[in-house]
């Protein structure tokens, strides 16, 4: 079956806000990735990952849309969001029962920085949670239960379901109450940058600061302390395919040295497989 997008100009309203956790998507097709058809089963890839989710719209994000398909209960906005810059060619899909309708451009989202400590907590506690491709709410969103699924499940089953765990920049995104962007293409270049150019590991030790991130096009990792840094790794393969750990600073930034360059900024232009940048950027 194809979707038709028809253009904004044929209904009023233009704008929506996320009343509630909505998952944001790269394509229309919400029942087909949420449910199927025997409204029992989530479409991942063979890493166990939803590669049609972008990311979870916390309550209060703003949309302007773009785009309408279906009617009632089945309608999907095409939207987009400050809230996630989507990268060219990527449209951005919103399960309209997820959002309220506003006519009027709604002001963004009101955001609350937490002190490092509680951010630093809040990451502690994340440890052992589940790697889920675009998840940045650790509960997940049980919405999808009411809107897709046709019977409840348990445990391991739904929790996987309702994409309750988080990737590398979701962890971020959520211990900060989205303060920060929400992939690692805009994190290269948040903050300052911490000039770590033909330093030694040790040099780049002594430098890290509690929330530094070291960070690439593709991943970030965020310092903890001076003994210990936090991840959320895609780990295909592995018994839960990854998921959130914390390990010794040193061994692995020893790791990431063997094969990335640390630079000061990150270079204008494409994707670099063998680089890295640390950006300090929590607020003095």
């Amino acid at each position: 079956m194809m979707i038709c997008f028809c253009a904004t100009s044929s209904f009023a309203e233009s704008y929506a806000v996320a009343k509630i956790a909505a998952p944001v998507l790269n394509s229309p097709e919400f029942g087909k990735v949420f449910g199927g058809r025997d409204g029992k089963t989530l479409k991942t890839d063979s890493c166990g990952q939803v590669r049609e989710m972008e990311f979870i719209a916390l309550p209060g994000t703003a949309f302007k849309i773009v785009g309408k398909s279906g009617s009632g209960q089945n309608t999907v906005y095409r939207v987009v969001t400050a809230d996630y810059p989507a990268a060219t060619g990527v449209s951005l899909y919103v399960d309209s029962r997820f959002l309220e309708l506003r006519n009027d451009s709604p002001p963004p989202r009101k955001r609350a920085l937490p002190s490092k400590q509680e951010i630093v907590s809040r990451m502690k506690a994340a440890s052992g949670l589940s790697y889920v491709w675009g998840g940045n709410i650790r509960q997940g969103v049980s919405e999808l239960f009411n809107f897709y699924y046709q019977e409840k499940f348990q445990g391991k089953d739904e929790k996987h379901l309702i994409l309750a765990g988080l990737d590398c920049s979701g962890l971020l995104y959520e211990t900060t109450n989205g303060w920060t962007p929400r992939n690692t293409s805009a994190l290269i270049r948040f903050g300052d940058g911490v000039s770590v150019a033909g330093k030694s590991l040790k040099q780049i030790t002594e430098l890290l600061e509690p929330l530094d991130l070291i960070v690439w096009n593709g991943h970030v990792l965020i310092v903890l302390d001076k003994q210990t840094i936090i991840e959320s790794r895609l780990e295909c393969g592995k018994p839960g395919n990854g998921g959130v750990v914390i390990s010794s600073l040193q061994q692995r930034l020893s790791s990431i040295i063997k094969t990335r360059q640390p630079v000061n900024e990150w270079p204008v232009g494409g994707k670099k497989k063998d680089l890295f940048v640390v950006r300090r950027w929590y607020p003095t």
